[in-house]
């Protein structure tokens, strides 16, 4: 096999969609895989729908998933500039060989001009209606005006644009290391817009160019890009570059939870979940999105969830690192058909690596990411705060809304035992066994081991102080073990908040 050169080509038209990140990844893993050339080409021709930040946005997401690329926008490399947009007279250069060489024309249609060919094939039966063969000769082209025609709009129209001459009567076969052949008549093809009035490429110019230059060996992306492959396949004969035309490899959708539909922007905040890489600041709060690292989801997890979103390892294994996946990891095993996003399964691989990850591990991450709640506590009390609690969270997240009783005063009590179980006896019992807790070394064994005395030698049950010891604590019933709890926060947190609780419940059962 020749050097493999893939490269990932977003557009810098706002937020990177998750299914841009798996796009990135599958191409990520056959670089690695292969050892060669991971690219990041920011594809920014349409200018009208550019949104300012979303390329910094892209790359800051690709590094939170760990994958660098090795060439690109401020990643250096010998076949840039990688933005398209500074690449116009490359395109220039090869759309003129295309008119000269009979392959491509220019087209000088006013938009509305357009409109009435399009309105006039509906009106004679045509359900798609489009500029091609049958309709390109009773339009204002170069196919159809004199040269002195041509010659003066070139100098004075606003509406120059360069079309792709699709000529009928052929097939098209395009090779998917996917969905393995695929065939198209060229009748059925309109002929593309190559150069926009504006002066910029299309994609389909742009990227058949871009990727012969850059030596790009595989093209890995969705099957919404598989109808304009025909296209592609044409141009690169059109240039006589079909002995360097790379492989093609389409991917399948990802679909909403219900599997029905493709899986957009808007199903995040529609069913509760992100579907994005990292959050976006948009204009306004509908333009605005929680991501996946500050919904609490672990790089290296979310890297694994997404893995499986179209790929099968042929085996029952399912966690794998991402040297595991370089290695596993083959275009033949992606399936055709669309992957249903899960977020409950991507919760369950969350909560596998923060489960097998190393306490150190945890403490730093929940620092680094969340310096606002853990910035000023003890990197030791954290570590242990972390070996108590990942067994119980499946998102980072869950670390302070199931354990924020660790750091601030209790919000609320379980009450409904309170009421319920709460009397002067038990109240007495508590008020007397405190001092006797407080009086032990205070290690968890410690603890558990006073409490215990004080039940024998007072002969009573541990549901007369046990689960008022642990709300007084907590405020729940839920929780890592208790004598833990206690020796983590110390006595004076211990004694304050058993105090406190005692007159809480004794409030609680004088008001019912």
């Amino acid at each position: 096999m020749s050097k493999v050169r893939v490269r990932f080509a977003p557009s810098p038209t706002g937020p990177l969609h998750i299914g841009g990140v798996r796009t990135a990844l599958y191409t990520y893993l056959i670089a690695k895989k292969y050892h060669g050339d991971f690219i990041l080409r920011i594809e920014d021709t349409d200018l009208n729908r550019f949104v300012p930040g979303a390329e910094e946005y892209i790359i800051k997401s690709l590094e939170w998933c760990g994958m660098i690329p090795d060439e690109g926008p401020g990643f250096g490399g010998a076949f840039g500039p990688y933005r398209q947009s500074e690449r116009k007279e490359i395109y220039e250069k090869y759309a003129k060989t295309l008119i000269e060489s009979g392959k491509a024309y220019y087209a000088f249609d006013s938009i509305e001009e357009i409109e009435t060919m399009r309105e006039n094939q509906i009106q004679e039966g045509n359900k798609a209606p489009k500029y091609d063969y049958s309709s390109r000769m009773s339009m204002k082209n170069s196919l159809t005006l004199t040269e002195n025609e041509v010659s003066d709009l070139l100098k004075n129209s606003e509406n120059t644009i360069i079309r792709l001459k699709v000529n009928p009567g052929n097939e098209i076969v395009v090779n998917d290391l996917i969905r393995g052949e695929v065939t198209f008549k060229t009748e059925e093809l309109d002929d593309k817009v190559l150069m926009k009035a504006d002066g910029m490429p299309t994609y389909h110019l742009a990227n058949i160019i871009d990727d012969h230059l850059m030596e790009v060996s595989h093209v890995i992306r969705g099957e919404e890009w598989l109808p304009s492959a025909a296209h592609h396949v044409l141009l690169y004969k059109a240039f006589n570059w079909e002995e360097t035309m790379p492989a093609f490899a389409h991917l399948p959708l990802i679909l909403k939870p219900d599997g029905k539909g493709k899986l957009s922007k808007r199903d995040g905040a529609k069913f509760g979940f992100p579907v994005f890489p990292m959050n976006w600041e948009g204009e306004n709060p509908e333009d605005s999105f929680i991501g996946f690292k500050e919904f609490g989801f672990d790089p290296k997890a979310t890297i694994n969830f997404l893995a499986f979103l179209g790929w099968n390892p042929g085996n029952e294994q399912e966690l794998f690192g991402i040297e595991e996946l370089i290695e596993s990891f083959n275009l033949s095993q992606i399936v055709k058909s669309g992957a249903r996003f899960d977020i409950d399964k991507a919760k369950w691989f969350n909560q596998q690596y923060i489960i097998k990850s190393d306490d150190v591990e945890i403490a730093a991450y929940l620092k680094l990411n969340y310096p606002e709640i853990y910035g000023g506590i003890q990197t030791s009390f954290l570590e242990k705060f972390a070996s108590l609690m990942k067994e119980r969270v499946e998102l980072y997240t869950d670390f302070f809304t199931s354990g924020y009783y660790f750091f601030e005063d209790i919000k609320e009590f379980e009450e409904k035992i309170i009421r319920s179980k709460w009397n002067e006896n038990r109240a007495g019992h508590l008020t007397k066994l405190i001092p006797n807790l407080l009086n032990s070394s205070f290690q968890p064994g410690e603890i558990k081991l006073e409490l215990e005395k004080y039940i024998k030698e007072n002969e009573i049950g541990f549901g007369d102080v046990m689960p008022f010891l642990r709300i007084g604590i907590s405020g729940t019933m839920k929780g890592p073990d208790l004598f833990e709890m206690m020796g983590l926060m110390g006595k004076e947190m211990v004694e304050k908040r058993l105090d406190e609780a005692i007159i809480h419940f004794n409030n609680v059962v004088a008001d019912k």
